[in-house]
């Protein structure tokens, strides 16, 4: 059985001849360490085959997903943070803002946009946790506002998309004054009878989940996303105990009444466009 032997010793093969596997060809989850082509886990909403984990993505692969046939109008594409305190920790906030869209590419913590899921018109603010943590500044409150008052003025149904540390330091007041003006643009568009839905994503934290993430008709999310005002450890610090099993998780929020129901990722367009069709 030559054939299964290696009968020839010392074979090499020339460097000009070797071929190395492309970066990005594959995608180890994170959570159950198997691999999956990258192209696979982007079809299925990326969200891994074998163990069903939700990957973190951010507003680009949330409107491919839920706009239809990827095709959306973005709405403030321009607005960009300030300096308003003249903060500085170990750089100065200005040279930190332009270094982060260096990085992300992004203009801010969230974008929004207009378009059809599933034939209806919609409205959609997606925040992204890859600017500076996803932290709620003055850029991200003024988005929301103008995309519930584009809402508003076009009688269409506005969807939020969170996932944030909370209020950004850097803008101190400024960041939290954002909690109310959200919150007041939301009261109006329950007054004009306009649905309001609130996706919960991992993580939502700090004084997102106290203001606009909350305060939806329906308040939604994704499987095992964490969600909470602080954090489990600040808290089991504060109250000197230990914390239930899946605290701050999803399906402990779902089960304690604060939120209406979880869905896969794979499922969000038609759930929502089932959903909004019932509310119209």
């Amino acid at each position: 059985m030559s054939w299964f032997k290696r009968t020839v010793k010392g074979i090499q093969t020339p460097t000009e001849m070797k071929r190395e596997a492309p970066d990005g060809l594959w995608y180890q989850c994170p959570n159950c360490k198997k691999a999956m082509h990258t192209r696979e886990h982007k079809n299925n909403a990326y969200t891994c085959i074998h163990c069903n984990y939700h990957e973190k993505i951010g507003s680009e692969a949330y409107f491919t997903i839920l706009f239809d046939e990827g095709k959306f109008t973005e709405l403030d594409a321009n607005l960009r943070s300030g300096d308003p305190l003249h903060f500085v920790d170990t750089k100065p906030y200005p040279d930190r803002i332009r270094s982060t869209e260096k990085k992300s590419g992004l203009k801010d913590a969230a974008r929004s946009a207009y378009g059809k899921m599933s034939d209806i018109n919609i409205v959609i603010t997606c925040m992204d946790f890859g600017f500076i943590g996803g932290s709620m500044g003055s850029v991200v409150g003024e988005k929301i506002a103008r995309a519930i008052e584009y809402a508003l003025k076009n009688k269409v149904p506005f969807l939020m998309i969170s996932r944030s540390g909370g209020a950004r330091m850097m803008e101190a007041g400024f960041s939290l004054m954002q909690m109310a003006k959200t919150s007041a643009r939301l009261a109006q568009l329950a007054e004009a009878g306009i649905p309001y839905v609130s996706l919960l994503t991992d993580p939502t934290t700090g004084g997102v989940t106290a203001s606009y993430a909350m305060l939806g008709d329906f308040n939604i999310s994704e499987p095992q996303a964490l969600i909470g005002f602080a954090g489990p450890r600040v808290i089991k610090e504060t109250i000197g105990k230990e914390l239930p099993k899946g605290f701050q998780t999803a399906e402990f929020i779902l089960e304690h009444g604060f939120l209406d129901f979880i869905v896969d990722r794979k499922d969000l367009k038609d759930k929502l466009a089932s959903l909004l069709k019932m509310l119209a």
